[in-house]
This record gives C-alpha cells, structure tokens and sequence, in this order.
C-alpha cells in the first residue's frame, strides 16, 4: 500500500529522490528552465512537501506551494522503477486535499515539454494546458497547466 506524508527535504529517503529529481531535470533541460526548488526553498513556510512510500521503500516526493490566489505543484518526482504504480496520482491526491484545506481553488504547475509520461499523468488527473503564470516566461522547454478545485469537490 503505497502512503503519503509530510516530510522534509533532509529526511532520510526524501533528500536522495530529491537529488535524484534535480539531477534528472539538469541532464535533460537547460540549468535556466529548471525550476526545481532547492532544499532550502523546500523548508519554507508556504511549502508542503510529501514523500509517498510502500513499506520502507521510498518511491516519490510532491510539494505544494502555497501561492496568492492558487497551490503550485513542485517537486513531483517518482523512481523510475516505480512509474505507473499510482505514486503520482496519489502524492497529486494529497497535494489537492492540502490546498483545499487552504482554501485554494486551482493547481498550477509548469513541466517539461519532453516529459510525457508526467503530461498524461497530469491530464488524467484534472489538468489542462493553459499559459504561463506568476514569474515564468513562455519558453519552449516548459509547459503549463491548471486544475480547477472548485468544481472538483
């Protein structure tokens, strides 16, 4: 049974999928289109960040940004050896239930244009593409997308 909790950036399991997600992001886009947040930025009060586990296992990291107005999705990694197990749809899962305890009423997030497999995760969760927000610039590695929780309650 896979379960999701609160973390921290540091804890054991957490770092290294953290290190892992940032070495990915840095060997397939440009250092300037990503986005990643650091593990410092990761301790900040408006974040909350999730590891999803099976056991003792580490399988995948997802943070909530809280944002003005709406929740942005961060750090959504899984282990390759876990892909399509339901890690994804469940960190997304928890990272919804915390904005709405928020009162947000939509997720953001910006990905890759090459990262399909995280596209179709995204889609069949609730999210479409939309344009660039708060600080991002429309550049063609990123993409954008945005899930309404108003209607999705």
């Amino acid at each position: 049974m896979i379960v999701v909790e609160p973390t921290s950036p540091r804890a054991n399991g957490t770092q290294d999928l953290l290190e892992l997600s940032h070495a990915l992001m840095l060997s397939l886009f440009s250092p300037e289109s990503c986005h990643f947040l650091d593990l410092d930025a990761l301790e900040a009060d408006n974040i909350h960040l999730f590891a999803a586990r099976e056991g003792l296992d580490f399988l995948g990291t997802g943070a909530l940004a809280i944002k003005d107005g709406y929740g942005e999705v961060k750090s959504m990694f899984t282990l390759e050896a876990a892909r399509g197990q339901g890690v994804g749809a469940a960190l997304l899962r928890q990272l919804e239930d915390t904005a709405r305890e928020h009162g947000l009423t939509s997720l953001k997030l910006e990905t890759g244009d090459t990262l399909h497999a995280a596209h179709r995760l995204y889609e069949r969760n609730g999210f479409t593409f939309c344009g660039p927000f708060g600080d991002y610039k429309d550049i063609p590695e990123s993409l954008f997308m945005v899930k309404s929780l108003e209607t999705d309650q």
